[in-house]
């Protein structure tokens, strides 16, 4: 019984987690990127994701793993112009937002 709870503690800890990033202007006159240029940014790379989604003035875009969320945020940090703050969103929902309110003001890029 022990051998098989390590085993699924084992798993569970290596399995890879969807991840999202979350692209958002830093100011209001800065419009969200299209998300055909991103999935170009993106495809250029070799980097692939599940779903590039519009949400109200955010850009969602989603992943199998975090390591391609994270590959992800080093190429469109290169690519994208300044003005967006681009950060990993967590799956608490009311979470994010508040803390992408909180570095919406920032003209820095975090993430």
């Amino acid at each position: 019984m022990a051998f098989f709870g390590v085993m699924i503690f084992t798993w569970t800890a290596l399995q890879n987690r969807e991840s999202t990033l979350a692209i958002r202007p830093t100011t209001q006159n800065i419009s969200v990127p299209d998300g055909f240029s991103v999935w170009h940014h993106l495809d250029a790379n070799g980097i692939h994701f599940k779903s590039i989604t519009p949400k109200n003035d955010t850009l969602l875009i989603k992943f199998e793993s975090s390591a391609q969320s994270a590959a992800a945020k080093a190429v469109l940090d290169r690519t994208l112009p300044h003005g967006y703050i681009i950060a990993a969103q967590d799956d608490d929902d009311s979470q994010t937002s508040a803390w992408l309110t909180r570095l919406r003001n920032s003209t820095h890029r975090f993430g």
